[in-house]
């Protein structure tokens, strides 16, 4: 245990590490807490049902998912504090100003505003990849990862509490687009260390300098690198599915006022594993995380219908690998890069995120509503589970025989004279 908490002792006496991990933790607070903010705006501000409220989050959603490679790619091409500064400006406009449009132009703006919202996730993983040397990259997405469950336990609770308190969403939307401007001005201390010299992981930036870079689609076609975004994309579908289910499931016993208590117990295992994936010297490879993943929470329901503290019981192994695979798909990604487009790829990563997250819970309620509250829990659970075996599948497969890697590298070895 001692040994553990030494190496995330190392991993934060990098230079930089801890304003890195402190910046990123302040500045996810106003994503964490905007859309239910944005939902109980509609329902009463606006008086306006559910079903409106999800629409109006629906497109926030829709907007960051296609806005988050473009403004990966300009993370890249321009640097992070003009983009940073700008997307933070667009988000406080909007936040700001959102508590005194009518509904069809809130659904306008929120499409726009999630577009060009401030890349809070890539521009911490971009970091990350690009500040934080190789040999400590694991322990850095981990940490990343334990510390992303923290501000998601706590944001939406601040939105929640604040809101319901007044009755009345207006101060919370613009404390929050104040917290955006300042989540702006924040990220823009990640800044210099990035424009100035790039990558200084070593190990990354000598593979990158010794390699041709590929560009266009070539880079994004790769089997490998989608098979990772398709696991990122499962790994969300799962988490939000399950947090439907799970209050589907205490509903159907009548012990909703549970469903904060056992969220609470699922996030504080997640961060267990993610302390483990980040200290063991022999992590579990991203498509086997996946795998049990998926595996382990397929039967919560069943085990939750005894009563809620067996659904929290159940909870804890699905939970455990939650953060280690999150923490691995990120680190996969960025390894599968080069450095100089690293951005672009965390973007496309953060897009097969939002995209699961979107199709995870109407499917888990659409699961739920024609059978029952622990099918939510094994539909989303086998998606996940066939996709990571999918991507097993590949690597077996695709892996060249020894003989065929040797012809393979005589033949690409360059001609002498």
């Amino acid at each position: 245990m001692f040994k553990a908490f030494a190496s995330y002792r190392g991993l934060l006496a990098l230079p930089g590490a801890r304003t890195l991990f402190f910046v990123g933790l302040l500045a996810r607070l106003p994503f964490t807490a905007a859309s239910m903010a944005l939902a109980l705006h509609v329902v009463i501000d606006l008086d306006r049902g559910y079903g409106a409220a999800g629409l109006a989050d629906l497109m926030l959603t829709v907007g960051g998912a296609m806005g988050a490679p473009l403004l990966g790619r300009s993370l890249d091409r321009f640097g992070v504090r003009p983009v940073v500064l700008v997307t933070g400006a667009v988000d406080a406009v909007f936040w700001v100003g959102a508590p005194y449009l009518s509904y069809p132009w809130l659904l306008a703006a929120s499409l726009v505003a999630g577009f060009m919202g401030l890349p809070v996730f890539t521009t911490i993983r971009r970091a990350i990849a690009t500040r934080i040397p190789s040999e400590h990259q694991r322990k850095a997405f981990a940490l990343d990862a334990i510390l992303v469950e923290v501000v998601f336990m706590v944001g939406p609770s601040i939105a929640v509490g604040a809101i319901t308190m007044v009755n009345d969403a207006t101060a919370t939307m613009t404390g929050i687009g104040v917290l955006y401007l300042g989540a702006g001005l924040l990220l823009t201390r990640l800044a210099p260390p990035l424009e100035e010299g790039g990558a200084t992981a070593g190990a990354k930036d000598s593979a990158d300098a010794a390699a041709p870079e590929p560009s266009g689609l070539s880079l994004w076609l790769r089997p490998g690198f989608l098979l990772v975004l398709g696991v990122s994309m499962a790994a969300n579908l799962v988490l939000a599915g399950s947090e439907i289910s799970i209050t589907a499931v205490l509903r159907d016993i009548d012990s909703t006022g549970w469903a904060g208590i056992c969220v609470a117990i699922w996030c504080a295992a997640s961060m267990v594993g993610g302390f483990w994936h980040g200290a063991t010297s022999k992590p579990w490879r991203l498509p086997r995380l996946m795998l049990l993943m998926g595996l382990t929470i397929a039967p919560v329901g069943i085990i939750g219908h005894a009563g809620w503290i067996w659904l929290a019981i159940a909870l804890l192994p699905s939970g455990f690998m939650c953060a280690p695979t999150l923490a691995s798909a990120s680190e996969e990604v960025t390894r599968a890069v080069p450095s100089s487009v690293v951005g672009q790829a965390a973007g496309l990563q953060g897009s097969a995120m939002t995209i699961g997250a979107a199709i995870g819970a109407p499917l888990a309620g659409a699961v739920i509503d024609h059978s029952a509250p622990a099918w939510g829990f094994a539909v989303t659970g086998g998606v996940g589970a066939a996709l990571a075996a999918l991507t097993i599948g590949y690597q077996y497969f695709a892996r060249p025989k020894p003989t065929q890697a040797a012809e393979e590298e005589e033949a690409d070895a360059p001609a002498t004279v």
